[in-house]
């Protein structure tokens, strides 16, 4: 993926390919009193509407594995983090009918491994 901002991602279970693109990122202390980032797309592909994504990864989760990967805590990293979940998602199917999808700490694992060897 070279633009986390705008990408495809698939195919999906049934063949498909979508579009996603970043919406937004913030701290979701002040609009969910969540402990999370928060990183909003906007995904469809053919002959589904246009849909809003929230993928939510934990605060401590995300400072834990900044240690473990020795990888300081940027948006651009969040937002790579969450494009990478996104992306596996769509791949899998897992997930995919709900709007917030909260990462665990497997998941945030698993995508920083995914960009590590990009």
């Amino acid at each position: 993926m070279e633009n986390p901002r705008r990408f495809e991602a698939g195919p999906d279970p049934f063949g498909r390919i979508w579009q996603a693109e970043f919406r937004w990122l913030q701290t979701a202390i002040s609009i969910r009193h969540a402990d999370t980032v928060d990183v909003k797309f906007v995904v469809w592909t053919e002959e589904e509407p246009k849909q809003e994504k929230v993928i939510a990864m934990q605060h401590a989760g995300l400072l834990a594995l900044t240690v473990a990967a020795n990888h300081p805590l940027t948006d651009a990293w969040c937002l790579k983090l969450a494009a990478k979940h996104l992306t596996s998602m769509i791949e899998s199917g897992e997930d995919l009918e709900k709007t917030l999808v909260t990462m665990s700490r497997a998941d945030l694992d698993r995508a920083a491994g995914i960009l590590q060897t990009a």
